[in-house]
């Protein structure tokens, strides 16, 4: 009888093991699906504001039909928000407004806070007049 003990007791560890281990690749699967999540959902406010920026008449600090005033640095990014940083992630231009019209673009990358596969999570979003394509890139 003692053997038939042990042995239980042995296979309950093991069981209870692979329990707790997938549980943890559970959760960390979930946190990194969260923070792609929001991250796309902040990427889609900021386009959102590009698209504003873009229609906005110059002589009110719009673009005038132009994303040419969204620079790739931190003075382009103020123009669509005042806060680069926040809970999910930092967020930049990393293509630069350009052209006039249909042909205008502007890119912004969105860097966040959890880890996959060594890397940051992270998402793009490109800006046209009249559409925008949000994309994982990690």
């Amino acid at each position: 009888m003692g053997q038939q003990q042990l042995l239980l007791i042995i296979l309950s560890v093991i069981v209870l093991g692979i329990a707790v281990a997938v549980g943890i690749t559970m959760f960390s699967d979930s946190s990194i699906n969260v923070n792609r999540d929001a991250l796309t959902n902040d990427l889609a406010a900021l386009a959102s504001r590009a698209h504003q920026y873009f229609r906005r008449p110059s002589y009110l600090t719009g673009g005038g039909n132009s994303f040419a005033g969204l620079t790739a640095d931190a003075a382009g990014l103020r123009k669509l928000t005042n806060k680069p940083t926040n809970e999910n992630g930092t967020y930049s231009i990393v293509i630069a407004g350009s052209g006039f019209g249909p042909a205008a673009t502007v890119e912004i990358l969105g860097v966040g806070t959890e880890q996959f596969a060594g890397a940051a999570v992270s998402a793009r979003v490109r800006v046209y007049p009249d559409r925008d394509s949000v994309w994982i890139v990690n």
